[in-house]
């Protein structure tokens, strides 16, 4: 999945013109419930100004509030101004850029703004990558790390069929042992299929409702 395709596109995005005045864009921020705003010039992306970026400065500011909320443009406090993304990204690999900071904005080759990625929008992507919003029954278990595992493990809930809402590897390194997750819809063949799994190598470690 790449940045491109779960991107919110421009037409949906709040943003702020560099020359607004902070009182403008916190208004904004306040009124929408969110963290941070694009900073445009025309259509070309200059940077981020957040609602922490916002208080922050305010406290270095030696002026009072009103007079520094209105004297104050968004261009003055905008930071990442060269961290964006340009779409053909991974989109899961967004998540360590995201983890301290609410958006990263996506433009093309000339900086012109293509719209934003969000935190919220990783967390989501990982929700669903896990089945998280779906009820089942998940099953953590270890396989020894050798070729056509995740294949015969398929083959298994073939046969029993399962269905299958989220399947997640770990431990993707040198080690011989690879720890997996799988969620399935709740039937009354756990056992057998458990089982199964077992007589085929797969050491089970939990199986629980969720």
């Amino acid at each position: 999945m790449f940045v491109k395709n779960m991107m919110i596109p421009k037409h949906d995005c709040i943003t702020a013109q560099e020359n607004e005045t902070l009182k403008a864009a916190l208004d904004r921020l306040e009124a929408q419930q969110i963290d941070g705003l694009p900073v445009l010039q025309g259509n070309k992306y200059v940077g981020v100004v957040t609602r922490y970026g916002i208080y922050e400065n305010y406290f270095l500011s030696n002026k009072t509030k009103e007079e520094y909320l209105t004297t104050t443009s968004v261009k003055d406090i905008a930071t990442h101004q060269e961290m964006f993304l340009e779409g053909a990204e991974l989109f899961e690999r967004t998540m360590l850029d995201l983890k301290d900071f609410p958006l990263l904005a996506v433009v093309d080759e000339n900086r012109n703004f293509l719209g934003v990625i969000t935190r919220s929008d990783v967390l989501s992507f990982f929700e669903s990558a896990f089945g998280v919003n779906r009820p089942g029954v998940r099953i953590a278990f270890t396989s020894v790390e050798t070729e056509g595992r995740i294949a015969r493990l398929s083959e298994i809930a073939h046969h029993f069929h399962e269905h299958i809402i989220s399947l997640v590897t770990f431990d993707e390194t040198d080690k011989l042992v690879r720890r997996i997750v799988m969620k399935i819809e709740k039937k009354d063949n756990i056992d057998k299929f458990t089982r199964k799994l077992e007589e085929h190598g797969f050491r089970i470690l939990s199986i629980e409702e969720v």
